[in-house]
């Protein structure tokens, strides 16, 4: 895992750009794990990778179908490389050459800390302390952090895993880095953090001054969904370092 990329680090390489988009020397395998907006996929499929979406859900209205794998992404996660997409078309790949994941963050996220510790029924020693939480939510935690594992551990030799800062007693590894979509001309903001294996750290580009909180929307399907602005930056900066990783 990379270290830990703090904010001061990241001001003194805020200068750093990325290289303009030009056609791949080769061409990757990507999967986007529990995206239905495509977002990602979208943007690694505009830089000519050939790049798939998977989720329970199909993909949102705009989106192709062509693109984006309807069910559970689990295999995909152990290596299956042949499916059937949403409009039915077959496919097969020799390998995932880049797994990003976005596992479900409702019971793991330190934003859902005032049910987890509501109504408590359940007693548990985590972190040098006694606590006192919410059995029902608590056994939906421990799912969710496998299903995290699951995604971290991916058949890929580049995998990243996106997630808010999570809850201490979910106990997940320390993150990688973070990213902020105001580094990349959003004005808002909303500090993702990052596990990688074998990714470099994101690199700002155009920095929004004075962002706002990204809170306007309660649902989280929409809170969830990546910035167009931060997708473009994930598919060129790590496209290209994993191009570059492969011809090296």
């Amino acid at each position: 895992m990379n270290e830990l990329v703090t904010d001061k680090s990241l001001r003194g390489r805020a200068s750093a750009c990325v290289r303009p988009c030009v056609e791949p020397t080769i061409v990757l395998n990507v999967l986007i794990a529990c995206e239905e907006s495509q977002a990602e996929c979208s943007a690694f499929r505009a830089l000519g990778h050939n790049a798939y979406s998977c989720d329970v859900q199909r993909c949102r209205k705009g989106g192709n179908p062509d693109w984006h794998i309807c069910g559970d992404v689990t295999p995909y996660l152990e290596g299956r490389t042949e499916f059937v997409t949403q409009s039915g078309k077959y496919c097969s790949v020799p390998q995932w050459d880049l797994i990003i994941a976005h596992p479900p963050c409702t019971y793991l996220t330190r934003m859902s800390a005032a049910k987890m510790y509501g109504n408590p029924d359940f007693h548990i020693y985590c972190s040098g302390r006694d606590n006192f939480i919410n059995w029902d939510r608590y056994n939906r935690l421990l799912q969710g952090r496998n299903f995290f594992f699951r995604c971290l551990y991916a058949d890929a030799p580049y995998v990243a895993v996106e997630n808010p800062i999570p809850l201490k007693i979910a106990q997940l590894p320390r993150p990688s880095f973070f990213a902020c979509p105001s580094w990349y001309g959003v004005k808002y903001t909303k500090k993702t953090l990052y596990w990688v294996k074998n990714l470099p750290p994101l690199m700002p580009t155009i920095e929004c001054p004075n962002p706002k909180p990204y809170v306007r929307c309660s649902r989280g399907k929409y809170r969830s969904r990546t910035f167009p602005q931060l997708a473009q930056a994930i598919a060129l900066q790590w496209s290209q370092a994993i191009i570059e990783d492969m011809t090296k």
